[in-house]
């Protein structure tokens, strides 16, 4: 049996790739970036999701129709609260970031509630519903945007 000797000038004849300048991104900037962007399709869907049920109940005027949008708008305002809550802890937003969006959500509480009402007042019209719904829905895009 012949044994061969493993010397350094095979290590030699490796030669390293140089490149030019490269920016240094962390893992974890990487890693929000992706975080955002799955959040943000998150959030646009939800929206369309609001905007069809909404229709839905401009149409129908139900309390179980009603019932299914509100439990939506929840969900949405849930998710954006938690994850602008997680994104003020990681930025260090001010506390004016955050005092605007509990306003926003105060509105879209009055706004769910003016909704309310209206889809139990039988006489209100599909148009002043879906006129409601879409105050809803652009409060809910000043959210995120």
């Amino acid at each position: 049996m012949d044994v061969q000797k493993v010397g350094k000038t095979s290590l030699n004849n490796i030669q390293s790739k140089k490149s030019g300048p490269t920016e240094s991104i962390s893992f974890q900037e990487v890693m929000g970036k992706n975080r955002q962007e799955m959040v943000y399709e998150k959030l646009t869907k939800l929206v369309q999701d609001i905007e069809d049920q909404g229709k839905v109940l401009a149409e129908s005027r139900t309390i179980d129709e009603l019932r299914k949008y509100k439990k939506m708008v929840k969900e949405f305002l849930d998710e954006a609260v938690q994850n602008g809550l997680q994104l003020e802890e990681r930025r260090g937003f001010n506390r004016r970031g955050r005092t605007k969006i509990y306003k926003i959500v105060k509105e879209v509480d009055k706004k769910l509630i003016d909704l309310t009402n209206a889809v139990l007042d039988k006489e209100k019209k599909s148009l002043d519903i879906l006129n409601m719904v879409g105050e809803i829905k652009g409060l809910l895009i000043n959210i995120y945007t």
